[in-house]
Order: structure tokens, then sequence, then C-alpha cells
């Protein structure tokens, strides 16, 4: 964390100071991490050695991989397309610059929906598999409800910061006045991406990473897309409009993710962990296929921590 503000003005490498400063904190942290598990010991009650068994499980683990990490990316390349359509605007050396501030802005504020997002996944999961259905349910409600605060505080910060927050990146008349016009339309943003995140942490917590991922794929780019071109470049709203657009985006995703939860058979949803799990014994036919989503499932607790930390590896 210290080498961001030190290595750029010490070695004076200015902008390849802050990537050098990025590379470092990534190194630093999994050197820490394998410093941590080797020191407490932690990895000795499940290490075996290896062995040809570490060949196995690999597809159940993929089966859910790929769709978690699919979700997240879907989301934050909308930011990155977002970036490459502000080069096509009026003056878009001011818009881009414009946007790498609000850009770091969102990533700020992502942090705490996304920490919800991976408890309330974690949470769901461990009562759908101690077949407590309505404890689930209470936990996505709970989660929900909580993320809703998030961005009511979310849109209160970005309102409230409008008109000072750029000038702590930039003295640029232009680039102040972009981002304090767009900076309350992230906290409507917000207001729908800190349910929409916690939603796909639910859907996680129950196996269904793959829903989340297609509704983000739905969502952002079949609606906020079309959106944000429209306005952008076919109106006056210029730079304003593909924010509109991201906004678009949140909102129908957010809606999309509240229907799916509130149809949500939670007895069906125990059932099918249970299934997963091989907590109950079925005919010899599905042994095999048993196997497998049981390996799914024993995978969860990894995925967390590749959809915990994907953002990270993005966006540090």
């Amino acid at each position: 964390m210290l080498s961001t503000p030190l290595i750029p003005p010490i070695l004076n490498l200015g902008i390849k100071g802050v990537a050098l400063s990025g590379v470092l904190t990534n190194f630093n942290l999994v050197f820490s991490l394998i410093t941590y598990i080797l020191v407490s010991g932690v990895h000795e009650k499940t290490w075996c050695g290896v062995s040809f068994e570490c060949l196995r499980g690999w597809k159940s683990l993929v089966d859910l991989a790929i769709p978690s990490c699919v979700s997240v990316c879907l989301e934050w390349w909308w930011y990155e397309i977002m970036i490459l359509l502000c080069g096509l605007l009026v003056n878009p050396r001011a818009t881009v610059a414009s946007m790498g501030v609000l850009i770091q802005t969102t990533a700020l504020i992502y942090i705490f929906p996304s920490s919800l997002s991976s408890s309330v996944s974690t949470r769901v999961g461990n009562e759908l598999g101690a077949n407590r259905p309505q404890r689930a349910k209470l936990a996505s409600i709970i989660g929900l409800s909580t993320s809703f605060i998030l961005g009511l505080f979310a849109l209160f910060f970005a309102v409230m910061v409008r008109n000072i927050w750029a000038k702590m990146f930039t003295q640029d008349v232009e680039i102040i006045s972009l981002t304090s016009m767009v900076l309350p339309i992230i906290g409507l943003c917000e207001l729908g991406n800190c349910p929409q995140t916690t939603g796909c942490g639910v859907l996680r917590g129950s196996a269904r990473p793959k829903m989340g991922a297609n509704i983000n794929l739905g969502c952002f780019y079949l609606v906020g897309m079309p959106v944000a071109v429209w306005l952008g470049f076919y109106t006056e709203f210029n730079f304003r409009g593909l924010w509109l657009g991201l906004l678009a985006a949140q909102g129908s995703c957010m809606v999309t993710m509240l229907i799916v939860l509130s149809r949500t058979d939670w007895e069906r949803q125990a059932q099918r962990a249970e299934v997963l799990t091989g907590s109950i014994t079925t005919n010899d036919d599905n042994n095999e296929d048993l196997h497998e989503e049981n390996e799914k499932i024993s995978n969860i607790g990894s995925l967390e921590s590749l959809q915990s930390t994907k953002f990270d590896d993005s966006h540090v």
C-alpha cells in the first residue's frame, strides 16, 4: 500500500512508478499468503502429497469457475469499452481523463458490495448445505437489504463530493467539470450495482453462477450498450450518455436479479444441495454423476476466493 505514494516520487519514475508499485503490491500479497500458509500450518490437515488424485475434479471446478469469472468480467469489460468509446467523443482528451477518475471512484465503492457478496454467498451455501432453506432465504434477504443501504450511502457520497472529488486528481477545469457532472449518475448506478453484486453472490452460493453470467450478459450488452451508444453519440448527452447507458444496464440487472431471487424455491435448492453434496442416496446409475456434482460443491469455497480477488487483480 505504501509503495504507491513512495515509489513514483522517490525513484522519479512517474507513471511507470505507479505501475511498478501495483506489480509489487500483487507479488507482496502472494508472498504474504504463502508465508502465512507455511507458518500457520493450515495446509497440513488437507495436504496428502503429490499424486494422480490431483488431476481429478478439474472439470467440476472449471464448470463453476468459468461462469463465476465471466459474470465479473462482463461487468468490468464494460468500463474498458467505455474508455474506448470516450476516444470517439468530442474532446477525447478530457473525456478519457475524466473516465479514468470516475472508474477509480467506482473501483473504490465496489469494494463494499463485493465484500458483502462474498459473505452472503458463503452464508447461503452453508445454510443450503445444512438443509436449512429458510435460513438461507433469510440470509439472502438480509444481504440484499444491506446492499440497498450501501447503495444509498454510495449515492450520498457521490453527490456530496461531486464538486471536490476531481480536484484531488487534477486541476484541469474541463476534467473537473465533466467529473462533477457525472458523479451523481455514478451514485445512481451504485444504487443498482450494490444489490446486483450481492444478488450474484446469492446465486453463487446456491451453485447457480451461470444464471448470474447470463443476466450480466443480457443487461450490460443487450440493454446498456445500445442505450449508451445512442445517448452518447446521437443525442446531446455526449459523455453523460455513456454513463446513463451504464445506469440502464445496472437498473435492468438489479430488477432481473431481484425477480429471479424472489421466484427462487428455497426448499428445492436445499434438496438440490443434498444431491450435489451426496447427502442422499440414489441408484447406482447416478453414482458417477453425483460424484462429479459433489466435487463441484467442494470447490465452491475456492471459487469464492477467486471471485473476491478477481477485481483486485484487474484494478490495483
